[in-house]
């Protein structure tokens, strides 16, 4: 085996099995309330984060451990969790009244899509917050039972 592979390989394992506790710890409140978390690069090219409706699985790209955005793709991504809890299956915008960063505006604004732009919008807002951690929890909490 390649040397290079090994070590990257073995500097991803460090990083996976000791992520920070708050991911952890949102990591667990979705799986208790039925999604499925996997460290792996998701099925769509180039993105951080990505729920797959149908099954209610959520991946997370190990690369966002070495970008230090790890709590913030699983906050994104426990939004859109509560958005499909909120539509029993399908979904939908939860209503929220905080808005994103002006900074996340590209991000969400490249949709064409009306539906999925307030979607995204919606992600980013709570990602943006001070307090997006304990949101992104109470929204799991609300919408998730």
């Amino acid at each position: 085996m390649n040397n290079t592979l090994v070590i990257n390989s073995l500097l991803l394992i460090s990083q996976i099995q000791s992520p920070e506790p708050k991911f952890l710890q949102l990591k667990n409140q979705l799986e208790r309330v039925g999604f499925q978390v996997v460290i792996k690069l998701p099925p769509k090219r180039g993105a951080y984060g990505l729920l797959r409706e149908a099954d209610k699985k959520i991946w997370i790209n190990p690369v966002v451990f070495d970008l230090n955005i790890g709590n913030q793709v699983l906050i994104h991504e426990a939004v859109h969790a509560a958005q499909l809890c909120a539509g029993k299956g399908k979904i939908k915008v939860l209503g929220l009244d905080i808005q994103p960063s002006n900074y996340a505006r590209p991000f969400f604004l490249r949709y064409r899509d009306v539906h999925r732009q307030e979607l995204e919008r919606e992600a980013y807002a709570v990602q943006s917050q001070v307090n997006s951690f304990q949101l992104a929890i109470s929204l799991l909490q609300k919408h998730c039972k």
